[in-house]
């Protein structure tokens, strides 16, 4: 079984919780889960550059000199892909796609492979009692002697926490059914909010 260490906000009394097996103690796949990394910051990626090509740059078209008795190689204009200033060859368009996609078993594989490393680890926490939270100092002293990068992962999204949790340098708060490998994979200790359990174990903890 896998344990997890418990901070109850307002209680000084924490102690272990069991993790679901289906979803905290799957299969280690390292090569399936960089896989799923790969995937999801490929599909991230937008094609914003841009180059310009021979026909398109501010230079004259006229023949740059005459094409014998130079002694020279022979050349139609300076605007050739060859010359400084010159347009550039086989650059980018702007219209170039990078997504990926990655059939949804190996997806799960991935995911529960990324939260089992972490739980086997010991990098992940459970966390009850923090629905009423309001003040980001409060938050904070949670986390006290904690390093980022963390990720809080609620049940829901959970406004009031949103909004204190978002001037913590380090801190990803994100929703339970939003979790993916990579925002697991990233940060340096998970913390749950224990009602978040059963949402996990809901969406991917079936056969």
């Amino acid at each position: 079984m896998i344990y997890a260490e418990v901070i109850n906000f307002g209680k000084k009394e924490g102690g272990k919780i069991v993790l679901p097996k289906k979803v905290f103690e799957a299969e280690i796949n390292p090569s399936l889960a960089a896989q799923a990394v790969y995937t999801f910051l490929s599909n991230q990626r937008k094609s914003h550059a841009r180059v310009k090509t021979r026909s398109e740059v501010a230079r004259s078209k006229a023949k740059w000199y005459r094409q014998k008795g130079t002694g020279r190689a022979r050349h139609g204009a300076r605007s050739a892909p060859l010359f400084v200033g010159g347009g550039r060859a086989h650059g980018p368009t702007g219209r170039e796609n990078y997504k990926r996609e990655m059939p949804k078993k190996m997806t799960k594989v991935a995911f529960l492979s990324a939260l089992s490393a972490k739980a086997k680890n010991k990098e992940i926490m459970v966390l009850e009692g923090i629905e009423k939270i309001k003040k980001t100092k409060e938050i904070a002293e949670i986390l006290k002697g904690e390093k980022g990068p963390l990720l809080l992962v609620l049940p829901r999204k959970i406004e009031n926490i949103v909004l204190a949790a978002r001037n913590i340098p380090g801190l990803e708060v994100i929703p339970a059914k939003s979790l993916n490998t990579y925002a697991v994979l990233r940060a340096r200790k998970v913390l749950i909010v224990k009602e978040a359990i059963s949402v996990l174990e809901e969406q991917w903890g079936k056969d």
